[in-house]
């Protein structure tokens, strides 16, 4: 069930009006309820793989809850991993390692040994996966307690607003929030409405717009080469920004409308100076994640300088394999964190610049400077990302690095690639608005705070112009045809 359906705007008010008025003790089986029919909607069968993940890390945490000693403790925390990650590696991972064993052989002058599978990649399974393996983790560490209750625990890795696409939530903050008795609050249900209002803004109206020009851009690239091909890189940067975070957004705000409170899981990335910052802002969930159960079990930098830069070149190149079975995703990866050993390397030049330039004016221009570089940085690994194939990317590069083609910029041309001059203006002045919105936020100032201190005739008219928006000016298809988040895929 996508979040911008017909289909969750009835689901959602049903299950918070009933939510409320059940019971404080039968609430969280409701909204386990719910969760299972939400996730079920996309294939009744991956109901039972979201069982099998909730056993086996339930069983993992009671088991480790009562073992004491270290070695017994080590090996169950293993086995618990390894079955919990199981599901996924055959899901994700079985047709692009046969893929590339066939491909040994076949550049060994043999024949390739094995059939590729198809294998349809569950909805959302890399989320609640690497949600139940950090419940197992933490249980281990004793971070926190074991759950008892598994019907409770079940709500933990199933609640739908962050099921398929996050925040991959800790169980030390949304485990304990399920114990609550959480009464209605009208001020946090009408900013978590507005939450939504804006993730809805992010995805329908910015995202899905930016997907048409991308997509036929993209999808016919040896044809729309050079100019073209840096404009909807540059915008592929945006759309997958407003996408995943509207996701993200809405997912707060039904959660906030529920009286449960989940982690930011963005704060303004390109805004950040550096990609270290960036990727410190950029979902901050799964970033985290990296860090506390691979990046310092791995030994962090603590171990050196050189090892901590292996470390992360190792970690930011899993991550890259999280997002997807293919060589793409990888080097994506790899490349993001080559600028982050760089950054970290060239540190000491840019703080002596910067100490050099500390005037006002010049050092608000190398701000500017820095997040432009920044997200240059960050938008050429996007090709990787949003490429089909390696082969793609690298097709694409190159005609990026041979733009001839400026003049489509003044003869109409960019208006043939699925949107029209006014979708296309439009598009630019929404994007203006995000930026202004993130500045905004990066300074503390948020504006539905400001929204909530002015008259009750001014927080319901803009309510309903929000809504008005989001149904007029969202891109909905020819009859109603709701876009998937693009982070559903992982």
């Amino acid at each position: 069930m996508l979040f911008n359906s017909f289909s969750f705007i009835i689901f959602f008010p049903v299950t918070a009006i009933l939510y409320f008025m059940l019971p404080a003790r039968f609430r969280y089986i409701w909204l386990l309820a719910a969760s299972y029919f939400f996730y079920m909607q996309w294939n009744a069968l991956y109901g039972l793989l979201l069982l099998y993940s909730t056993f086996t890390a339930y069983t993992g945490g009671v088991l480790l809850d009562r073992l004491k000693d270290v070695k017994p403790r080590r090996l169950c925390l293993t086995l618990c991993l390894l079955l919990s990650f199981a599901p996924l590696l055959y899901f994700k991972y079985t047709g692009f390692i046969l893929e590339n064993i066939n491909g040994l052989f076949i550049s060994a002058g043999s024949f390739a040994p094995f059939s590729i599978p198809d294998i349809l990649l569950p909805v959302g399974i890399s989320f609640f996966t690497f949600q139940a393996a950090g419940y197992v983790i933490d249980v281990y560490r004793g971070i926190t307690a074991a759950e008892k209750n598994f019907m409770r625990f079940a709500l933990f890795v199933s609640f739908f607003p962050q099921l398929v696409a996050g925040p991959i939530e800790r169980s030390k903050n949304l485990l304990s929030q399920l114990d609550c008795d959480v009464r209605f609050d009208f001020v946090k249900a009408r900013d978590g409405l507005w939450l939504m209002l804006w993730g809805y803004v992010m995805k329908v109206v910015i995202a899905d717009r930016i997907g048409i020009f991308v997509d036929h851009v993209y999808d016919d690239h040896t044809v729309y080469g050079g100019v073209y091909l840096i404009i909807a890189s540059m915008l592929f940067a945006m759309q997958i920004y407003c996408d995943f975070a509207g996701y993200s957004t809405i997912a707060i705000g039904a959660s906030q409308i529920l009286g449960i409170r989940l982690m930011d899981n963005f704060a303004s990335p390109y805004l950040s100076g550096s990609v270290s910052g960036f990727w410190r802002r950029w979902h901050i969930s799964l970033t985290s994640w990296f860090r506390d159960y691979l990046y310092i079990p791995l030994g962090g930098s603590r171990k050196g300088r050189l090892r901590g830069y292996i470390n992360k070149l190792f970690v930011f190149t899993v991550s890259g394999l999280w997002h997807g079975a293919e060589w793409s995703f990888a080097v994506w990866g790899g490349i993001n964190g080559l600028w982050l050993v760089l950054g970290e390397v060239l540190r000491p030049a840019g703080v002596r610049i910067f100490r050099f330039s500390r005037t006002p004016g010049v050092s608000v221009l190398i701000r500017a400077a820095r997040c432009l570089i920044t997200f240059i940085l960050v938008d050429f690994t996007w090709i990787f990302f949003r490429a089909k194939t390696m082969g793609d990317a690298l097709y694409i590069i190159n005609s990026i690095a041979h733009a001839a083609n400026w003049s489509i910029l003044f003869d109409g041309s960019l208006f043939e690639c699925g949107l029209d001059r006014k979708n296309f203006f439009f598009l630019i002045l929404m994007t203006g608005l995000l930026l202004t919105v993130d500045m905004l936020a990066k300074k503390g100032i948020r504006l539905r705070t400001a929204f909530a201190e002015r008259s009750l005739l001014f927080r319901s008219f803009f309510t309903a112009f929000a809504i008005a928006f989001i149904l007029l000016f969202g891109i909905w298809g020819g009859t109603y045809n709701a876009e998937a988040f693009i982070y559903f895929q992982f």
